[in-house]
């Protein structure tokens, strides 16, 4: 290849990479239990305030105490590579190994529990606001998993209010988000350009709004008030269990068995789509780690198969049905997808978990990857859920893309 094409060549390559976007890598199944969460440790989508801690914790099941490391990067808004360099945004050393690990004590299933905190000795913080990806890889430079989580400054005043959709024929099942931004120490200039919104429902960015621009602007005050465009299907409750204690049925826990490892049978559950709404409290899809009888469950909680059991006709074979929640990162693949048994005529599905409080839900897919989340659930305007609103500015001129604000509201008190 003449020297000119070669160059070329690898200058298209190196504009392919930059404008691809990155998504999150999930992990082989000998990794279980991804805790990601900053100062809100409900949170499995870590939104972090300039200056505060984050904390990523999982367990490895395979019982050969490895070596593992991280690595942080920064993302623009549309989560292709930004153009900083490591001194720009990271204070201190990227690429460490996690030093903080604990095996499991008197379980049947034997874990290695690796946690990582930063700031620490090694990685002292972030200076700059914007998109991260973590990336934790093993002794052989092999990925593992890597999770998204955001930094922000807290330099603008994002007010969220949630309401009935506006769109009558979507009234009853639909959600919609307005927003106000303001802020006393920035000067928004062209704002419709240099201002990009994400709205996330549920810490689920797999179903993220993006990229709205404001309606009206009053001053200093963008406004964002939608009939479609920032509307969400606002789903059903999520269903839950809990099985703290292994030897006896907890909450959505039918029976339970001893084998290799205790099974926890759920109750069969139903086609809700059909049915009215019922008003049932839920943590919005999150799951919490738990164990009666410790303060250290992150090394005393056991893991459990625990069996997933709808009860449906069976679907048409371009169509998948799994199971999603926050606590498989609302994966829905291979590992979440559900078998169909035509003498029970049900769809089941095993999946080892640690002990805890769990939320989930089915979901539909199809062969287009489109994932129905209402189809099993059904979709009720009365639904409480989460919303954050993730405000991005690039003024002109700019490097990369600031977080300037969140905001956050909860559908609770929905109105017209």
């Amino acid at each position: 290849m003449p020297c000119i094409n070669r160059i070329a060549f690898i200058l298209i390559l190196f504009s392919s990479f930059l404008s691809a976007q990155v998504e999150e890598i999930q992990p082989l199944d000998y990794i279980k239990t991804i805790t990601f969460k900053g100062n809100t440790p409900e949170s499995q989508l870590p939104i972090l305030k300039l200056g505060e801690y984050l904390v990523l914790e999982f367990d490895v099941l395979n019982g050969n105490e490895e070596d593992y490391y991280y690595e942080i990067k920064h993302y623009n808004f549309d989560w292709t590579p930004s153009v900083l360099a490591e001194s720009e945004y990271l204070d201190g050393f990227n690429e460490q190994r996690i030093r903080n690990y604990q095996n499991s004590f008197n379980t049947y299933q034997i874990y290695s529990h690796y946690k990582l905190t930063i700031p620490n000795q090694q990685t002292r913080g972030f200076k700059k606001s914007g998109n991260y990806i973590i990336t934790i890889y093993n002794d052989n430079d092999e990925i593992e998993f890597t999770r998204k989580f955001m930094i922000y400054e807290d330099i603008a005043n994002v007010g969220v209010a949630i309401k009935r959709s506006r769109d009558v024929s979507s009234i009853n099942e639909k959600q919609s988000v307005d927003i106000v931004i303001n802020s006393a120490s920035l000067q928004f200039n062209n704002p419709k350009q240099t201002v990009k919104t994400v709205i996330v429902q549920n810490n689920n960015l797999r179903t993220a709004i993006k990229n709205l621009k404001p309606q009206y602007i009053l001053g200093n005050e963008l406004a964002y008030r939608y009939t479609n465009e920032s509307s969400f299907f606002a789903g059903n409750e999520f269903l839950y269990f809990e099985n703290k204690d292994l030897r006896g049925a907890n909450t959505g826990v039918q029976f339970i068995e001893l084998k290799e490892l205790y099974n926890n049978y759920l109750y069969r559950d139903i086609l809700r789509a059909d049915r009215p709404y019922t008003y049932n409290p839920d943590i919005n899809g999150n799951f919490l780690i738990n164990a009666l009888d410790t303060n250290t469950p992150e090394i005393d909680a056991d893991y459990a198969v625990v069996h997933f059991s709808l009860e449906l006709n069976k679907l048409p074979k371009n169509k998948t049905i799994h199971v999603y929640g926050n606590f498989n990162n609302y994966a829905v693949d291979e590992t979440t997808q559900m078998t169909y048994y035509d003498d029970e005529k049900t769809y089941e599905l095993p999946l080892l978990l640690k002990q805890g409080f769990y939320n989930y839900k089915y979901v539909v897919k199809d062969k287009n990857g489109t994932i129905d989340e209402g189809a099993i659930s059904g979709n009720f305007y009365q639904t409480e859920n989460n919303y954050k609103v993730i405000v991005y500015y690039t003024d002109l001129g700019a490097r990369y893309d600031r977080i300037i604000g969140v905001g956050e509201g909860s559908s609770v008190n929905i109105t017209n």
